[in-house]
């Protein structure tokens, strides 16, 4: 089994080896915590690898399939994202920011803490991701249309500082 450095440059070197490399490992790699900025990827397949806390920030990444993995706070600010796939994977966390999402898959998907702010996810399916309306966004996210989103998820902004406040913070003092 190849290390975890190994499969980084085995991965930027030779694409179809790494998929048959990650294919081959039972239970799943583990690639946490790598650094993939940068990186230009067409067709890789990261089937039940752990890339907490990686980062993919300003990436290109193509017919990526990043299925059943974790991806707990992984960076993927500034990305070109289009037509990969997130299905069954856990997302918490996870840092979508100035990222653009073109045609993908988001199906089973946990997005809880998940941020998007300045987004453009207009063409990507999320009517089937889990926890959507525990994500984190602004005004400047662009959503896909209605029927590619969860039932009860609204894409309208509102800033509600107010309820960051503690009420403490409002009570006069006698002093």
């Amino acid at each position: 089994m190849l290390s975890k450095e190994e499969l980084v440059d085995l991965l930027t070197s030779d694409t179809e080896a790494f998929n048959k490399e990650i294919k081959s490992i039972s239970g799943g790699a583990d690639l946490s915590e790598c650094d993939f900025s940068n990186i230009v990827l067409n067709g890789a397949v990261f089937d039940n690898v752990d890339l907490t806390s990686s980062s993919f920030a300003d990436a290109n990444l193509t017919n990526v399939k990043f299925e059943g993995c974790d991806l707990t706070s992984v960076d993927f600010t500034r990305a070109n994202i289009v037509e990969c796939s997130f299905s069954e994977s856990v997302l918490n966390g996870t840092d979508f920011s100035y990222a653009t999402a073109d045609y993908c898959n988001f199906s089973d998907a946990d997005l809880a803490g998940s941020i998007f702010q300045s987004a453009d996810l207009s063409n990507s399916d999320f009517s089937m991701a889990e926890n959507l309306n525990a994500c984190r966004f602004d005004e400047d996210t662009v959503w896909p249309d209605n029927e590619y989103l969860p039932e009860d998820f609204d894409t309208s902004y509102t800033s509600d500082l107010s309820s960051l406040k503690d009420d403490d913070d409002f009570e006069q003092s006698d002093y």
